[in-house]
């Protein structure tokens, strides 16, 4: 008797005599859970009247084409047209991170129909655009790496802290220090220090493999976690040693589209032998702030504090008398380059949110345009039939 042993996707069978018989113990048998969907997601679900379709979690992305993975397997997901006519903004649409409500069409085929509604969130302004763009949802702590010998500035730490939204974890992990001495590394460790108190810092290099043990017990079974940082801060250095193998490459990960043709996405969610699930994200050259004003008072929250004590409640910490923000900058006590940083987020996140009110505004008044327009339009046709 002939027996032949193959593989379909992520499943495992055997021919006997041309039947099929699937041997379930070669498969590493995921749950949901195991992706990270819990009580939150569920409640929303059944509120949502999602019952009937079945969950995945989005694990790649690209202009479209989306990869969701669940318990029965990976597919290749588009969403709806009617997804795309009734979305308001770039956040209507899935990312990397999120949960959605599919049907399957076959193997390897799926639709996506609904986004359930997103735990935590991590965006930003697109550079040279008024538009905003998903880095990541459904993040449980975010590891924003800097590299000793590139971009380390405390001023861009201070931008990645403002654009996640609350309930994430922040940890900073300064790489690269094989580069550095440990003067110069304890020097940078407490300045970091002063300005982020209570956030935890993992100094670590891949050459040296150092910090990567303390790395991979940060990481735990059921989590998800996001890597942001610049072009060659050593992002895919670091996920290839969680995940023990040189898989990921530095270029942009593929997906196959079912017709003979890779198409290149930006973000890919990998999944680590201890459970743990890490999101792999292009570098990003700009962390421009949206109109989330609240995430920026978060980050600044000595700032925040000192600014309830100010003379006047509009205060803006410029110029008035009795700001106890501008006293505490002059007399000392507020560092005052992470004043300068705060100022200057405030703004970008205000003038964002007065562009989309001005774009609102102007949409309103032409709205009001054509109403006049087809009024007088009416009355002079009412005139000639007269």
């Amino acid at each position: 008797m002939a027996v032949v042993k193959y593989r379909y996707g992520n499943r495992y069978f055997l021919n006997i005599k041309n039947q099929e018989v699937r041997i379930k113990n070669l498969e590493k048998q995921i749950t949901l859970k195991d992706l990270g969907y819990g009580e939150f997601f569920e409640n929303h679900r059944r509120l949502l009247g999602l019952q009937d379709f079945l969950v995945a979690r989005v694990i790649a992305e690209h202009k479209g084409a989306y990869k969701v993975k669940n318990e029965n397997g990976e597919y290749l997901a588009k969403i709806t047209g009617k997804q795309i006519f009734n979305a308001k903004s770039r956040e209507d649409f899935p990312a990397v991170g999120d949960f959605v409500a599919i049907t399957v069409l076959d193997a390897e085929r799926a639709v996506i129909n609904a986004v359930l509604p997103r735990k935590t969130i991590i965006k930003r302004k697109q550079g040279g655009k008024n538009e905003i763009q998903i880095i990541a949802s459904n993040i449980d702590t975010a590891f924003i790496i800097e590299a000793v010998d590139r971009d380390y500035n405390l001023n861009r730490l201070e931008r990645y802290f403002a654009i996640a939204g609350g309930g994430i974890n922040m940890v900073i992990i300064l790489n690269k220090i094989d580069l550095i001495s440990k003067e110069e590394l304890e020097k940078k460790l407490s300045e970091i220090k002063i300005r982020f108190p209570s956030a935890e810092v993992i100094p670590t290099s891949n050459i040296l493999s150092e910090g990567l043990e303390r790395l991979k017990n940060y990481i735990k079974q059921g989590q998800t976690y996001s890597f942001l940082g610049s072009s060659g801060v050593g992002k895919s250095s670091l996920i290839n040693k969680l995940l023990g193998t040189d898989s990921l490459k530095t270029e942009d990960i593929s997906l196959y589209s079912g017709r003979g043709k890779h198409i290149t996405t930006a973000r890919q969610m990998y999944f680590l032998e201890n459970g743990g699930i890490v999101i792999d994200n292009p570098g990003m050259r700009e962390v421009g702030v949206s109109e989330d004003t609240g995430s920026v008072d978060k980050v600044f929250e000595e700032i925040t504090e000192l600014s309830q004590h100010c003379k006047f409640a509009d205060c803006t910490h410029t110029h008035e008398p009795g700001c106890e923000v501008l006293t505490a900058v002059n007399s000392g006590l507020l560092d005052k380059e992470k004043y300068a940083n705060y100022l200057n987020l405030k703004k970008e996140a205000q003038f964002y949110g007065l562009s989309e009110f001005e774009k609102r505004e102007k949409n309103r008044k032409f709205g009001k345009f054509i109403k006049k327009a087809k009024d007088e339009l009416k009355r002079y046709g009412h005139k000639e039939n007269r």
